[in-house]
């Protein structure tokens, strides 16, 4: 016969907040949070440029700002943002 251990969700919780807690103290998730900062979303440049969704649109049609379609989302580099700025072709 065989011993089952339930777990709750709180059980879950505790784990997950002691993991979290764990992997800040390794610095583990900050390489993540750079890394997707790397990618902005359409609201985020516009606000960043203070632009219109129009004047985006035509940004990119023009080929002055580079993206990548993921499903129906658009995402830019910010390192292409900050060439663009600086005058230089992404």
């Amino acid at each position: 016969m065989t011993t089952l251990d339930l777990i709750t969700k709180d059980d879950l919780e505790q784990f997950k907040s002691e993991l979290f807690a764990e992997l800040k103290k390794l610095g583990i998730g900050r390489a993540n949070e750079q890394a997707a900062r790397q990618w902005l979303k359409s609201a985020e440049v516009r606000k960043l440029l203070n632009i219109s969704p129009g004047t985006l649109q035509a940004l990119r049609s023009s080929g002055i700002i580079t993206y990548t379609k993921v499903g129906s989302l658009l995402y830019y580099k910010q390192e292409d943002i900050i060439k663009m700025l600086e005058g230089k072709k992404p």
